[in-house]
């Protein structure tokens, strides 16, 4: 799969995603992301690619051509037009099914707005599918940009070591994830729950079977309302 990120900073990017998993997905050629600055399509002689906004407002616009010419020079380096994504507070929020999804496509390119964001003629020109990290606002699309790459360069076959390390994380499944616990078997006072240390794998299956449906009910009750549960469900929250 191939990632490409337009971006008026594509030095934040380096430190990030050429290390952990996705460097190593990158190393083994299981994913190539290449970073462009915005400012190399701009025909302005002193590389400006904002504007201020019709209509008034504070701050400024990115303009629609710089992008446009950078999309543009990538469908035809690639022989056609990847998916393109731009990163917006007021896009679909990203899910892990959305992850999965999105990671099934030969390539995307992923727009990178600042300031006031991007001139809307740009994303009705590409069909530019916006996308959010949550419901706050943040500097620039960089960070966002980040996370989007990051979580769905790691569904991709191969890039993690068994597909069971994202499969029993939280959102594949639609609950979230139980708790986990590691040596020392007891620190300061708290122990491992006993089923973890009894190598039954089927009582260790439904514990945390039962943990998953209570953390989700704890954190996150929207999502166990939505979860259609089983008889075994029902009966290992009423344990």
């Amino acid at each position: 799969m191939r990632i490409d990120i337009v971006t008026l900073f594509p030095e934040m990017f380096g430190p990030v995603l050429e290390e952990s998993i996705v460097g190593k997905a990158r190393k083994k050629g299981y994913l190539q992301i290449c970073c462009h600055q915005l400012r190399d399509f701009s025909s302005d002689p002193r590389r400006r690619v904002d504007d201020t906004v019709f209509g008034g407002g504070k701050g400024m616009l990115l303009a629609a051509e710089p992008f446009a010419r950078c999309i543009d020079e990538l469908s035809e380096h690639l022989g056609k037009r990847p998916h393109i994504i731009t990163m917006s507070p007021r896009g679909k929020v990203l899910t892990q099914e959305h992850a999965r999804e999105l990671s099934r496509k030969e390539g995307l390119v992923i727009l990178c707005g600042h300031y006031e964001g991007i001139d809307e003629r740009l994303l009705q020109e590409y069909g530019a599918e916006e996308v959010s990290i949550g419901d706050y606002v943040l500097t620039g699309g960089e960070l966002p940009a980040m996370i989007l790459a990051d979580a769905v360069s790691r569904m991709l076959p191969g890039v993690l070591s068994e597909e069971a390390c994202f499969t029993e994380e939280s959102h594949f499944s639609g609950l979230l994830e139980y708790p986990q616990y590691t040596r020392p078997e007891v620190w300061r006072g708290r122990a491992v729950p006993q089923v973890l240390l009894s190598g039954h794998h089927e009582n260790i299956r439904k514990w945390r079977r039962r943990d998953s449906l209570r953390v989700t009910g704890k954190n996150r009750p929207d999502l166990l309302s939505a979860f259609p549960l089983n008889a075994e469900d029902r009966k290992l929250l009423q344990e």
